[in-house]
């Protein structure tokens, strides 16, 4: 009566006993409880539970429904059971072939029209098991004609009544079907993607078998089937990698490879680690392709490792100097990228995760190789360039280049040959740095070798950080690159010395006329810059009626870079437009003007300005021919009668040092000036000027020569000044060398001075070095020339002596090497 009463009032419900520690409670019961609690959540649960028992009773009957199967009709595939269940019995491993000698294995064979090939051991003891490579015959063949089909893991047999007679019995423990890789994959690396010809889909025989030896990743057994193929001039190795299971008795193609230089994969070690990588190399000339593989671990029985590569995508860290460097690097410019990674990596103390480290290792190990193909030096100018350029060194490839017509010339063939390996270095770089002057003259370049000049000025305009400086240099490089050899000449300005020389008459085929009255064409033009193209018009040989014709004989100038002194022996101008080249090198093709210098006979300089109007260069001889105002020749007449100079304005700067008597030095350096004065004294009695004896004491001298005017001038270059003194006709004559027998310090007797012939007329030069030596005199009476004046070289730091001879002038400057002036 209570209960029926209770259960049919739900408003009033008896209290439920709390039995948490009954023993009969069971946790099912108490699930079964909050299920009914929660319906939605039990069905849920109940559902997930039912189809993973599902799930894992099905993988586990297709298991032992494929074990069973394959212990029925191929036992010996699942003969590993028996290390793994050695409980279950002895698991025949060759249901269909009882165990042989090794003679009967290859007897058995050649009756199948297979070859059995040479065995390979697989352990220390040759006799307990070895590697077995299966051949076949090529019909109608004449040279290898055997390759390989299959490969066999033979183990010598178990069976005790096997083991007591003398001959060795073998079972088979492991057998692989072996095709060798695709055509495709095997010339890929050679091949261009827009070739016609990519390979087909057959594979390529295989035709021999060797095993990796020395430290190999272990536990197992690594080797190599090989096969080559001639294709062009390159002998391709090609290959499988097969890896033997020691645990499984398992044989596993594991990886293809191809290798145009034809050289074997080998284990290195390149991340540093314990293990060792296995390294493709597909290099293909100068280019560096190396292929490197580690050793994973994977959830499977018979064959627990596979070789994965170490790819540079997708990039380990998400930074985007990392990603640059990456990209640098899948352009061929490794040499960069992994600089760039060096310095990311100072940057990233503890934070460069180890697979960033691997891709670093690999592209560490391709800028070594291209590294020291950049530092071999070659004796080919366009493989020297291709060298340098596959290593990012812009600059210096440039430097190669400009260096002389026919090294551009065999660049440009290299240049015009490139399949694109070199110019996706340039969009790499340029990516990183855009403004980056010797990799947009190589974009250039590559495009004008190509397509045409053109085509580069196009692409040019669109760089949007290319200078104007930047167009200048570049349209030289492409003159060049065109064969204009004045291309390569640095614009400069003109710096000229030589001797004016009277000319009676000017015949026009003996003279290189200038390539003047240019006709600039713009080529393209934007908010930035223009870039033109000229255009040249001969111009007639002519003169002014009030103009005289003069030849200048050049005795030095500059050409840009550096001065050239006569004989010009090393100047060597092109057979086709050699007057561009000759007026550009001289500096004149821009301001043809030439100054002729006069002395007076009051020793004042007279300077008129000229023009030249031709070149001529034979056999070392520079000439120009300049176009000169009357009044030099009134000029002339009126001068000392000493040939003409000729110079250019920014040629020369005459040296004038601060005024200084012999005896003013003596006071400043007095073991100086006593060290030179017996020098002196020596020097004017070789001239003639005095006569000869024995030199006096140094006060004497001081007392006679005192008065000379002296100058100190760094003429050597080693910051030390030398002494140049200077001794004037006048300066002699009035030396006043009356007797002197009261002076005890002078021998009695001491000839007088003689007076100067017309001959000796002219100024004398001493030069002594802060040492005291002599190192240039013009004091002998059989001197060939004259000092005229001392004068720094623009364009440098040198000194130069400006030498005055019968023929005209000439200029000197010290040669450390030979030391001595020339």
């Amino acid at each position: 009566m209570y209960s029926r009463s209770s259960m049919a009032n739900p408003s009033n419900p008896a209290p439920k006993p709390c039995r948490p520690n009954e023993p009969n409670s069971s946790p099912l019961k108490r699930i079964s409880e909050k299920l009914k609690e929660n319906p939605q959540q039990g069905n849920w649960l109940a559902s997930m539970l039912a189809m993973t028992v599902l799930l894992c009773s099905a993988g586990l009957i297709t298991t032992f429904a494929w074990i069973s199967i394959q212990f029925i009709l191929n036992p010996e595939q699942v003969s590993w059971l028996n290390k793994s269940f050695p409980g279950l019995g002895n698991i025949s491993d060759n249901n269909s072939e009882p165990s042989q000698t090794l003679r009967e294995i290859q007897d058995s064979l050649s009756k199948q029209g297979q070859i059995a090939g040479q065995i390979l051991p697989l352990e220390r003891d040759t006799t307990a098991s070895f590697l077995l490579p299966v051949f076949k015959q090529r019909a109608n063949c004449q040279s290898d004609c055997k390759y390989i089909v299959e490969l066999r893991v033979y183990q010598r047999a178990g069976n005790p009544e096997l083991q007591s007679v003398s001959k060795a019995y073998y079972h088979l423990a492991a057998q692989l079907k072996v095709t060798g890789p695709e055509e495709s994959f095997v010339v890929a690396p050679i091949v261009n993607a827009t070739d016609d010809n990519q390979g087909s889909s057959l594979p390529l025989p295989l035709s021999e078998v060797g095993r990796f030896e020395g430290d190999t990743p272990s536990p197992g057994v690594w080797f190599y089937l090989r096969g080559q193929r001639q294709q062009g001039t390159s002998a391709i190795a090609y290959g499988q990698i097969v890896y033997y299971n020691p645990e499984g008795t398992h044989l596993q193609l594991m990886l293809p490879w191809t290798s145009p230089s034809g050289q074997l994969p080998q284990w290195r070690e390149v991340t540093g680690g314990d293990a060792k990588e296995l390294v493709v190399d597909q290099t293909v000339g100068l280019e560096p392709q190396l292929r490197v593989y580690q050793v994973n671990s994977v959830k499977f029985v018979l064959n627990p490792i596979q070789l994965e590569q170490i790819s540079l995508t997708p990039p380990a860290l998400q930074d985007s100097d990392y990603q640059n460097a990456l990209m640098l690097a899948r352009s061929g410019l490794w040499t960069p990228a992994f600089e760039q990674l060096q310095s990311l990596k100072k940057q990233l103390t503890g934070q460069f995760p180890e697979a960033a480290q691997a891709q670093m290792d690999v592209i560490d190990l391709h800028s070594q190789v291209t590294k020291t193909q950049a530092d071999t030096s070659s004796a080919s100018p366009s493989q020297q360039v291709l060298a340098d350029l596959i290593d990012g060194r812009w600059d210096k490839a440039l430097q190669v280049f400009e260096a002389s017509l026919e090294n551009a010339k065999d660049i440009a063939t290299l240049l015009k040959a490139d399949k694109g390996r070199l110019w996706s270095r340039v969009e790499a770089q340029l990516r990183v740095n855009p403004n980056q002057q010797s990799v947009q003259a190589w974009g250039a370049l590559i495009l004008a070798a190509k397509y045409g000049q053109q085509r580069a000025n196009s692409w040019l305009n669109g760089q949007s950080k290319t200078t104007t400086d930047t167009l200048t240099y570049i349209q030289g490089l492409l003159g060049q690159l065109n064969g204009d050899a004045a291309s390569q000449i640095p614009t400069h300005s003109s710096q000229i010395v030589g001797s004016v020389q009277p000319i009676a008459e000017v015949n026009a085929r003996d003279w290189l006329q200038p390539p003047s009255q240019q006709t600039r064409h713009r080529v393209f033009e934007d908010t930035r810059h223009s870039i033109f193209v000229d255009t040249q018009q001969d111009v007639s040989l002519q003169k002014a009626d009030n103009q005289v014709w003069y030849q200048v004989e050049v005795s030095a100038f500059h050409d840009g870079r550096r001065w050239l002194y006569y004989p010009f022996t090393n100047l060597k101008p092109p057979q086709t437009s050699p007057e561009k080249f000759l007026w550009k090198a001289l500096g004149i093709d821009s301001d043809p003007e030439i100054q002729i210098v006069v002395w007076l006979a009051n020793r004042e300089q007279v300077t008129t300005t000229a023009t030249i109007k031709a070149v001529q260069f034979r056999d070392g001889v520079l000439r120009l021919l300049v176009a000169a105002d009357e009044s030099v020749e009134t000029l002339y007449a009126t001068s000392l009668q000493q040939p003409l100079l000729a110079m250019t304005n920014s040629a020369l700067e005459w040296v004038e040092s601060v005024p200084m008597t012999l005896q003013e030095l003596y006071q400043q350096d007095a073991l100086g000036v006593k060290a030179m004065l017996p020098v002196l004294w020596r020097s004017l009695q070789e001239s003639g000027q005095l006569p000869g004896g024995a030199v006096p004491d140094s006060q004497y001298i001081l007392q006679k020569l005192g008065s000379l005017p002296v100058q100190e001038v760094d003429l050597t270059g080693d910051a030390m000044p030398e002494t140049v003194l200077t001794i004037s006709p006048e300066a002699i004559a009035s030396l006043d060398m009356q007797d002197t027998s009261e002076d005890t310090s002078f021998p009695p007797q001491q000839p007088t001075l003689r007076s100067p012939d017309n001959n000796q007329s002219r100024p004398h030069t001493l030069i002594l070095s802060d040492s005291g030596q002599v190192i240039y005199t013009d004091f002998k009476q059989d001197s060939p020339a004259l000092l005229r004046a001392i004068a720094k070289l623009s364009g440098g730091q040198s000194v130069g002596l400006l030498l005055e001879n019968a023929h005209g002038y000439s200029l000197k400057v010290w040669s450390q090497k030979n030391q001595r002036f020339e």
